[in-house]
């Protein structure tokens, strides 16, 4: 967590994207996870899923487009259609950066098999050498944004120093693709299912911030990728409370009776 803001204006959150990259496993659902590394200025250490703020050039992005336009993007998460359309395209552009599963193809109805052959504009595209829509022309791929599904809006208390408000997608693994770690911000990543990562928490062996335990305990309600796809939840800004009990943080949020209800607190070093 950050540091509890003294008295005055709050930070304006940045608009900020993270994806749940789900797929039908042995045990049921799976959702891709990344702990981040310690020492980053926000979430480090903690384990999330994909995602980030929204560059400047994601909403100035020029793309080839297959699926919901803007317009639709922008009714279901009630921002206007260039804030939507950057969402998606930094949705897609942090995916691919963070694990590099791409959700774009060759034709508006393909999806790129195999990744490894962008290893290089990866590297450069998460330097900032490279901007997005860039990526996609010079390698003549469509943005597919039918591949993502919208599922919740989150917002940073205004209590923080440092605050995003968050829209979250789903989107299922592209066949033949493969998620990995190689990115600078992941200190390990691995594929669990909802109930597994939320075990690892409660065993102290994760620590998950209020979103990622909501949408995981959400994602475990489904017994595969097709209902989960399916689905279409109602999307309403989230804003919690962060307030201070004893000199521990509490942030109020909908649904926190389970999340504090292990008797641990979820913020504890993981072991």
């Amino acid at each position: 967590m950050e540091t509890m803001r003294e008295p005055g204006s709050p930070v304006d959150p940045k608009d900020a994207s993270t994806v749940m990259l789900v797929r039908d496993g042995a045990d049921g659902v799976e959702v891709f996870l990344l702990r981040r590394v310690t020492g980053m200025a926000f979430a480090g250490g903690m384990t999330v899923f994909p995602g980030g703020g929204v560059d400047p050039s994601d909403g100035d992005a020029d793309v080839r487009w297959a699926g919901p336009p803007p317009s639709w993007w922008a009714h279901r998460f009630g921002v206007d259609e260039s804030r939507a359309q950057a969402a998606v395209c930094a949705a897609v552009r942090e995916t691919f950066e963070e694990c590099g599963v791409l959700l774009a193809g060759p034709t508006a109805d393909t999806v790129v098999a195999d990744t490894s052959g962008y290893a290089q504009a990866r590297r450069r595209l998460e330097s900032r050498e490279l901007s997005f829509a860039e990526f996609l022309e010079q390698e003549n791929l469509v943005l597919r944004s039918d591949l993502l599904r919208p599922w919740a809006n989150w917002i940073t208390p205004v209590q923080e120093g440092r605050r995003y408000d968050t829209r979250f997608f789903v989107a299922v693994l592209p066949q033949g693709q493969q998620a990995d770690g190689d990115t600078s911000e992941a200190a390990e990543v691995a594929w669990r299912t909802p109930a597994a990562a939320v075990d690892d928490w409660r065993g102290k062996r994760s620590i998950l911030l209020p979103p990622t335990w909501t949408q995981l305990t959400e994602l475990g309600r489904y017994d595969g990728v097709d209902a989960i796809l399916a689905a279409e939840p109602e999307i309403s800004p989230i804003l919690p409370d962060l307030t201070f009990v004893d000199g521990t943080p509490r942030v109020s949020f909908p649904g926190e009776a389970g999340y504090y209800g292990t008797g641990a607190h979820p913020w504890s070093t993981a072991q």
